[in-house]
């Protein structure tokens, strides 16, 4: 069976934040991702279970996929682009905020296609 993927860019949570929760769910099975995800209180696992959710819902448009079958084969945090705002300080003076942004892409297959 071919993988599928789904793609989610500019997500306005630091890439760090988001490596934290892409790494509880790499390597489980998509119905343990979805329990894990759910339960975990870290914010940026909201935007992590809808991409998760778009994964599965990729990989059932190919024949003969079913979800129950699927894995969690990859997943990926690379750094977007940073808004660099300022931020009024005292004296006079301003200090630089970067509000980074991240690209972040998950991987299903179904099990037994991992090699």
């Amino acid at each position: 069976m071919p993988q599928s993927r789904a793609t989610m860019k500019y997500v306005r949570t630091s890439p760090r934040k988001m490596r934290r929760v892409v790494d509880l769910i790499r390597g489980q099975h998509v119905e343990e991702a979805r329990r894990i995800l759910r339960f975990s209180g870290l914010g940026a696992s909201n935007d992590i279970e809808k991409l998760l959710n778009s994964a599965i819902a990729n990989a059932e448009q190919n024949p003969g996929v079913i979800a129950e079958n699927l894995v969690v084969a990859r997943g990926w945090v690379d750094q977007g682009p940073t808004l660099k705002r300022y931020r009024p300080r005292a004296y006079g003076r301003a200090t630089r905020v970067r509000k980074r942004t991240a690209h972040v892409t998950l991987v299903v297959e179904t099990i037994g296609d991992e090699g």
